[in-house]
């Protein structure tokens, strides 16, 4: 049974509590007042993510942005507590709906994140108003050194744990979600890399990334879906090519798909671009 185990507290960012979801504490931030809108965040990434898109869209709705469990400020289970699944995370989410009593909202997922929303969709259609997905993992992502590194027992292990340092993570960050020439801050970065950097963290994100290296099950449910959607894509994704959020689009009954110039994470390269196409799709009856 989900519930709140704290009470809110108040900042200009919004309202922060803590919610059990699953059986694991969830961190969560609320702003603003209007339709409800729930933003998940991908890979490597905690509710941060969105904080450019969040604070134009709380003008006109209550969003609502969660860190999944295993990343940011939520609790960190092992993996035999969390499956670290689509799966799982999608029954947190869901569970996370009941704690809230959202009711319906809008979900809007990025990378890992718009994965567990197309899940939520196909499976729990009664929580979901629209759905859009941006760079959604909805297909095995091109091979990268550290993600083919995560699945063999001891190597992944060595190096989630013990070798992925603050310049390297840096390094993989750019070259995995950014467009060639994209500006991030070292700020941003060293907090996520800080997210990262605790031995409970690490172990979610290799429990995340073996646990994940199949998409065929989420692909499979697609066709499922019957919510109005649109599908968000950086051009110059160089993890996952439009190609992939194409096929996606034709999968989904009276899908929309549009391209953005940005890579693979456009809420950090282009937040703006991105808030424009959000407000224009959820404006619509």
């Amino acid at each position: 049974m989900a519930e709140r185990t704290a009470p809110p507290t108040f900042d200009d960012l919004g309202t922060t509590r803590d919610v059990t979801a699953s059986g694991v504490r969830l961190r969560v931030v609320e702003r603003g007042h209007g339709p409800k809108l729930v933003l998940l965040h991908s890979l490597f990434m905690d509710h941060s993510t969105w904080s450019a898109v969040a604070s134009e869209l709380c003008q006109e709705y209550c969003v609502i942005t969660p860190d999944l469990p295993g990343y940011g400020e939520s609790e960190k289970p092992a993996p035999a507590r969390f499956a670290y699944d689509v799966d799982a995370f999608a029954g947190a989410i869901a569970d996370l709906y009941a704690a809230l009593s959202l009711g319906r909202a809008s979900v809007v997922g990025h990378g890992l994140g718009g994965a567990i929303a197309l899940t939520l969709a196909a499976r729990h259609p009664e929580l979901v108003s629209k759905l859009v997905v941006i760079d959604a993992l909805s297909e095995s992502a091109e091979p990268w050194l550290y993600g083919r590194l995560a699945h063999l027992p001891l190597a992944g292990s060595l190096v989630f744990k013990q070798l992925l340092g603050r310049s390297l993570f840096g390094a993989y960050f750019r070259e995995l979600f950014l467009a060639d020439g994209a500006a991030i801050s070292n700020a941003r970065l060293d907090n996520y890399y800080a997210s990262f950097n605790s031995p409970a963290a690490r172990g979610s994100v290799l429990a995340t990334l073996r646990a994940t290296v199949d998409a065929r099950p989420v692909a499979a449910q697609t066709s499922r879906i019957q919510k109005p959607t649109l599908v968000l894509w950086g051009h110059r994704d160089r993890l996952l090519p439009p190609s992939v959020g194409q096929r996606l689009a034709r999968e989904i009954r009276g899908a929309r798909f549009e391209l953005l110039d940005a890579g693979h994470a456009p809420q950090e390269e282009k937040p703006r671009e991105l808030t424009e196409a959000l407000r224009r799709f959820l404006r619509e009856s």
